[in-house]
């Protein structure tokens, strides 16, 4: 009988130094996100786009004035999203609704962002509204190895008419030492109605796939990051069929997809609001590796919604939804009418 507890007391108290040896551990992390910055255009009359029709192009009064406040907003969201996590903003953000380059530089000056030394990836899209998809990056902590930008040829199944539409973008790059790919998307809109517009989205998630299927077969192994406003719920045939994205990490096989966002829609936890209804479109999914057990390299720690109080509307029609920029033909001075996504990466350090 004594033995046994001798045994006992010595299995706890070897527990306790491991627990306290884990404990000890440190990690480094870095905060991956997207964000769908509405309407950001500048205030330029581009001939060759349809710029005139976006909301500030539309304005009466200082329209300079507004341009600068709205750029300071967008900063503003952008360098607090993580930060209560990392202590940094994120280290990777895919943005969508940007007008060009310029627009992106702006943001990236912005005295509450220039600390943080982002670089830009963009490329002009087709887009009939004139609007892209881009990417920043902390150069201290990011480095771009190659890029693209894939289009998406779709036509309207009535007219027979070609849709222009966003470009797909796909950086690759190092961080921590390890080579990882990322999708920046903004899908079709539902304009018409979902069902009408749902193959126009499921040609979006083909394309996606496609670039996947690509870097999987380079390396099946690949560590694949797809993020964007996709205009569908992370239920929708686009991600449920064509990416085939799994809600569970333990469904999800070699060479498959998890996507973390299922479970806040089962919630009913969204990113932005239409009719008194919540819809998650802005998702970050990713591969298998990022999965494994293993932290000595970059691995999935959590994902969230970014929705601070500031960034909800607080009064009106519009009471509880994302405190957009633009509504009833002014500014609101307020920052988008959806929310940023964002997922946590975490890699022991040495």
């Amino acid at each position: 009988m004594k033995d046994l507890k001798f045994w006992l007391v010595a299995l706890f108290l070897s527990a306790s130094l491991f627990i306290q040896a884990q404990d000890k551990k440190t990690y480094k992390v870095h905060t991956v996100a997207f964000y769908n910055l509405e309407n950001l255009f500048d205030t330029v009359n581009d001939p060759d786009k349809n710029d005139e029709a976006s909301p500030i192009m539309e304005m009466k009064g200082d329209v300079e004035a507004v341009y600068k406040k709205k750029v300071s907003n967008m900063a503003r969201v952008i360098a607090d999203i993580g930060k209560d996590i990392t202590n940094n903003s994120p280290v990777i953000l895919g943005v969508a609704e940007v007008e060009n380059r310029k627009v992106m530089e702006d943001v990236a000056n912005d005295p509450q962002l220039i600390d943080k030394d982002y670089g830009i990836v963009h490329y002009d899209s087709p887009d009939r509204r004139g609007i892209d998809v881009g990417l920043y990056y902390q150069k201290g902590l990011f480095t771009p190895l190659n890029t693209s930008s894939h289009e998406l040829i779709i036509y309207d199944d009535n007219s027979r008419e070609r849709i222009y539409t966003r470009d797909q973008l796909l950086v690759s790059g190092k961080l921590e030492g390890e080579l990882i790919h990322v999708i920046v998307n903004h899908w079709p809109s539902r304009r018409g109605g979902e069902a009408r517009s749902r193959p126009t989205r499921v040609a979006a998630a083909k394309l996606n796939k496609k670039i996947i299927d690509s870097l999987q077969t380079i390396d099946p192994y690949a560590k694949i990051i797809i993020m964007g406003d996709l205009n569908d719920d992370p239920i929708n045939a686009s991600v449920k069929e064509v990416l085939n994205a799994k809600k569970e990490k333990e469904d999800v096989e070699f060479k498959g997809i998890y996507n973390p966002m299922e479970s806040f829609y089962r919630m009913g936890v969204g990113s932005n609001a239409y009719r008194d209804s919540w819809s998650l479109f802005d998702q970050i999914m990713m591969t298998q590796p990022f999965l494994e057990k293993d932290y000595s390299s970059l691995r999935f720690y959590k994902a969230g919604i970014f929705n601070k109080n500031y960034l909800i509307t607080k009064r009106g029609r519009w009471k509880g939804y994302p405190f957009r920029s633009f509504a009833d033909g002014g500014f609101t001075d307020g920052f988008s009418d959806h929310f940023p996504t964002y997922i946590v990466l975490i890699k022991e350090a040495n």
